[in-house]
């Protein structure tokens, strides 16, 4: 297929799956529980930090991570003491434990209190063509507060190699309003233009297949690759083809 008869081919298959179907079985149920801004991106950043594995497994995992916070996760954020933080030492999501919780949860506290919350670190950090220094700048202002060493392979870090997937994810949540009820489209200062594809195994080799990315590793070089294809096709809203790639290859086995 040449460029124009892959976009036409990938623009079908993004209406087949962004669309409400689509949330039922996906993480991104999780913020759509809530209204309050500040409540839908604290879960949304939990529930994506602990999506890899079973999908059944990260929602479930995800909604005993909103019900340890009392179902009101910003207030729970913003309020909580010490002693509140002590019912999540239990909680674990494979590598994700509960100690690591507690430092998530001091650390958006951090955010929020002396820089200007979720959206605003990315907002003051943002390049017109990718947010991936963003990512670099926000894991650093994310462990500014005391924590230990093991919890900052929770938050990854492009300019390191990594093709930051989950997070990636998450800022297509957060960014992306797709008018189909599916991203939720809450941050209004970052354009999504400057989304990346949340780089996975069968986003990836999906891509391979259709001749979009070359590159064999899953790592930063391939998300470069990837973007770089995805905006050819559409340079305002490149992050759309991640719901073709993904329901091709987890949906259709393609």
């Amino acid at each position: 297929m040449d460029i124009l008869e892959l976009k036409s081919f990938l623009d079908e298959k993004v209406l087949q799956y962004n669309n409400p179907n689509f949330i039922e079985s996906d993480p991104v149920q999780i913020p759509h529980l809530f209204t309050l801004k500040e409540d839908a991106e604290i879960v949304g950043f939990l529930a994506a930090t602990i999506a890899w594995g079973n999908r059944k497994m990260i929602i479930n995992n995800a909604k005993k991570m909103v019900t340890l916070m009392g179902s009101s996760p910003y207030d729970f954020v913003m309020t909580h003491k010490e002693h509140h933080l002590e019912p999540l030492e239990n909680f674990v999501h494979r590598t994700f434990n509960g100690g690591d919780f507690a430092t998530f949860i001091k650390a958006l506290k951090h955010i929020y209190l002396n820089h200007n919350g979720l959206e605003g670190v990315f907002a003051a950090h943002q390049q017109n063509d990718s947010l991936q220094p963003a990512i670099n700048q926000f894991k650093k202002v994310f462990f500014e507060i005391e924590h230990q060493n093991r919890t900052q392979k929770h938050v990854s870090d492009p300019l390191a190699g990594s093709a930051a997937k989950r997070i990636n994810m998450y800022l297509r949540w957060m960014i992306r309003n797709d008018n189909a009820g599916v991203d939720l489209g809450l941050w209004k200062t970052i354009s999504p233009a400057a989304l990346s594809c949340p780089l996975d195994v069968h986003s990836g080799n999906v891509a391979r297949k259709l001749g979009i990315l070359l590159r064999k590793q899953n790592d930063a070089r391939a998300l470069a690759e990837l973007d770089a294809q995805l905006r050819l096709m559409d340079a305002t809203d490149p992050v759309k083809y991640d719901f073709a790639l993904f329901g091709l290859g987890v949906f259709e086995g393609f």
